[in-house]
């Protein structure tokens, strides 16, 4: 079960993290991957590749920014150019700011929309015309309990986004159901990344180890938890979910909602 057998994915915010997480899961599971890396986040995407290759699959990595419409178009027929297809995307990439309401201006909140609300559709849309063509395709998206269940505070608009794909992930599923594609989401809880232990705009390592005590399954999550659940939304076991949104944070929002 679960498996992904000669199956092609383009998998965004893919040079750490979940992303880089993903596509060593997903080769493992026989899948080969499309990997789209920014570098301006100073993570070195020759790993991944290597580490999908040794599982046996292959990798293209394109320098994309998910901001930029004309980059995502071009992610999107490197696949098809260099696998003739295209059947799964993980709409991964994300950042997060952590700025006060009364400072948050009008450039800052619409560069963090630009990244993690329309980046993801702008993967979505370039993905459906060779999707629907084969009349197969799985649309996941990254999204965060911060947005699906609570907030994080000084940081309004990552909040604002995280909620927006979860509308975006529903709208989209009904529109595309028919022509047999799904289109799923998981919000994860703390996922212990280079991101998450970033001092600046996110926990910190230090609140990231502490937040840990509050989790009732004892522990934060890692990278290939969140790849393990894109696993199950990329396979064919997972033909009859659609719209939906997987909470993904060891029991912490049950707990402390």
């Amino acid at each position: 079960m679960f498996r992904l057998d000669d199956r092609v994915a383009v998998i965004t915010g893919a040079a750490s993290g979940i992303g880089a997480a993903t596509a060593e899961v997903f080769a493992r599971a026989g899948a080969d991957s499309v990997l789209a890396w920014y570098p301006g986040d100073d993570h070195d995407i020759a790993p991944v590749v290597a580490a999908v290759e040794a599982a046996g699959r292959r990798a293209v990595a394109v320098e994309t920014d998910v901001g930029q419409t004309e980059d995502v178009d071009r992610l999107v027929a490197a696949a098809i150019g260099e696998f003739g297809r295209l059947d799964i995307v993980v709409a991964n990439a994300g950042i997060a700011r952590d700025v006060p309401s009364t400072e948050l201006d009008d450039d800052e909140w619409r560069r963090l929309m630009e990244i993690d609300l329309l980046g993801v559709f702008r993967c979505f849309r370039a993905a459906l015309p060779p999707m629907i063509e084969a009349g197969w395709g799985r649309l996941i998206a990254t999204s965060s309990i911060s947005g699906a269940v609570i907030s994080w505070p000084r940081h309004v608009h990552y909040t604002a986004a995280k909620g927006g794909v979860l509308g975006l992930v529903r709208g989209l599923a009904i529109e595309v159901a028919h022509q047999g594609i799904t289109v799923n989401a998981v919000a994860p809880g703390v996922i212990v990344t280079p991101q998450s232990t970033d001092p600046v705009h996110s926990f910190g390592a230090e609140g990231v180890h502490d937040f840990a005590s509050r989790v009732p399954v004892g522990r934060n999550g890692q990278p290939e938890d969140v790849a393990a659940a894109f696993t199950y939304l990329a396979s064919e076991e997972a033909a009859f979910m659609t719209g939906q949104t997987l909470i993904l944070d060891g029991g912490y929002t049950v707990s402390h909602v």
